[in-house]
């Protein structure tokens, strides 16, 4: 199977197999209607009541019951298994933004192989998780968030950058995943950064809507 499975003017919820609460998914589908679910994390969507408009993944995780009550026309089963369900979620969705699910704080295996396939895209994929959100860090950001906030940045491959509004400026700095590192920040006044190379960016929980309205300009 290749090509789009979802194609949608509004943004994408997409949900994984990892700990989601009501409230997750409530916040997300106001900001990102259509919903999409990675494998196992049909069986999440349904447990909250809500139909998935896909699932697409190698369904080694799904359960027969979430089989059964999804119709056929939206499980879109790929076997082959030299990516994870959350790239080809990910590849057969085209949407302004995705907002991610259930992809932290589990297994730290498949939280690596989330966090390694995020850096690597351009696309406007924002994981939100308990605490936290992350995205890779655009060429250009700028966004206004409380001062004093905490303002992580963590390189996953070697990066470098210049900042304003950052109580440690990142000017001259060499990052890379085992060497300088940008983790800690804070927000001295409004953020701009200008950034070279596979950055991501880590933000509190709170700054889901700046951090949104930010990747859309």
């Amino acid at each position: 199977m290749s090509g789009r499975v979802l194609v949608s003017a509004d943004g994408v919820t997409l949900i994984g197999g990892g700990e989601v609460s009501q409230a997750d998914l409530t916040e997300a589908r106001a900001r990102a209607p259509r919903l999409v679910a990675a494998d196992g994390g049909a069986d999440q969507a349904l447990r909250f009541g809500e139909m998935p408009d896909a699932v697409i993944g190698d369904f080694d995780s799904i359960s027969p019951e979430a089989r059964a009550a999804i119709p056929k026309g939206r499980l879109h089963h790929i076997a082959e298994q030299n990516s994870t369900d959350f790239e080809k979620c990910l590849s057969r969705i085209k949407a302004p933004f995705v907002l991610a699910l259930g992809f932290l704080g589990g297994r730290i295996d498949h939280e690596l192989a989330v966090l390694s396939r995020i850096s690597q895209d351009p696309a406007r994929i924002i994981l939100i998780g308990a605490e936290d959100i992350i995205f890779r860090a655009p060429a250009h950001f700028a966004i206004d968030l409380p001062i004093g906030s905490r303002f992580s940045l963590f390189p996953m491959g070697p990066s470098s950058g210049h900042s304003h509004g950052l109580r440690w400026p990142i000017a001259r700095i060499g990052f890379a995943p085992n060497g300088r590192i940008g983790t800690s920040n804070e927000v001295s006044g409004p953020v701009e950064l200008e950034i070279t190379g596979p950055m991501l960016i880590i933000l509190p929980r709170a700054a889901l809507d700046a951090a949104l309205t930010a990747l859309q300009h």
